[in-house]
């Protein structure tokens, strides 16, 4: 099976030692502080001065060699974008994936909501392409008018329908947002789609005010939302299928792995010799796929590695 659209691939030249060893799921590995509760549902201690205004030190920023986001949702109430900007500050990259479902159309339509948070991560991420961050952007279902401008590029970000990346071991990841490939009710019945997600627009709401109250009850964050689609028969197989699915592709393809967003589970585990990979998302899970020099393959969660900016040292504020 094939994308709509031919692309063509980037390739980073770059080969070093890789060690399929060090394929984890893992926190950031210099993290000692575990908050509370997630400062995206108490958002009000977060700091937000602007994209170029950035409260970094050396000592607050991890640096790899690849970073992969995606399900962002700007442009909907569920985005954590407040979080989202705090981990653009404070983390670096040579190449960063932005891996579908950037901008939320869906929910623009329904009505426009754009606050200012929302444009500083936008304008982060064009300060980090243009300081030579690559930044590769793949739109997904929620995005898809993006996806006429495929092999295009908007000033240093470009655009692509699908897009390859060879690790420091010359591994072959195969790039995908992940809906066109499998949801039929995508491409199909959109009227069922855009009703799924209304509801998971609800649920999202459920789930911010749930956590505010346990956040003030000093409790941790617990997804309402995470759980209730683990609990449900056939979301759960919805999950394996999609994730055999894109696994035999990329065998199909001849590639060593896959990457991909849609479905809002963070993941690694190889899958019958193919090594799957989801980044999450930052509507519930903050979080985020990252390559280190090291040459490991994490998934990084926000609220577990990233202290409130208030909770930082001195220092980081006054180098601001």
């Amino acid at each position: 099976m094939a994308l709509n659209s031919a692309v063509t691939p980037i390739e980073p030249s770059t080969t070093l030692r890789f060690r399929n060893t060090d394929l984890r799921v893992d926190p950031f590995p210099d993290s000692s502080d575990t908050p509370s509760g997630p400062p995206g549902f108490s958002a009000s201690h977060l700091t937000t001065p602007g994209p170029d205004n950035d409260p970094d030190s050396d000592s607050a920023m991890h640096r790899y060699r690849t970073i992969w986001l995606s399900d962002i949702h700007l442009g909907s109430g569920g985005c954590q974008a407040t979080c989202l900007l705090d981990f653009l500050r404070h983390n670096e990259s040579e190449y960063l994936y932005l891996v579908g479902d950037i901008i939320d159309g869906w929910q623009l339509r329904k009505g426009w909501f754009w606050p200012q948070a929302h444009n500083d991560v936008v304008q982060k991420i064009l300060r980090k392409a243009r300081k030579g961050t690559q930044v590769v952007y793949i739109p997904g279902n929620h995005d898809e008018a993006a996806r006429q401008f495929c092999d295009l590029a908007f000033g240093d970000i470009h655009v692509r329908g699908e897009t390859f990346h060879t690790t420091l071991a010359g591994k072959r990841l195969w790039i995908v947002h992940g809906d066109l490939l499998f949801d039929g009710v995508i491409q199909h019945a959109k009227w069922l789609a855009y009703l799924g997600d209304t509801a998971y627009t609800l649920i999202l709401l459920l789930n911010r005010w749930f956590n505010r109250v346990r956040t003030r009850l000093g409790l941790n964050y617990w997804s309402l939302s995470q759980y209730l689609k683990h609990q449900v028969k056939n979301a759960v197989n919805f999950i394996s299928q999609f994730e055999k699915v894109m696994t035999d592709e990329a065998r199909c393809r001849g590639c060593d792995g896959v990457v991909c967003g849609h479905i809002h589970k963070a993941e690694i585990r190889d899958i019958d010799g193919v090594l799957y990979c989801n980044d999450g998302d930052w509507v519930e899970s903050l979080s985020a796929l990252v390559e280190t020099y090291d040459g490991e393959l994490k998934i990084v969660f926000y609220w577990t590695v990233m202290r409130s900016p208030q909770a930082r040292p001195l220092k980081a504020r006054a180098t601001a």
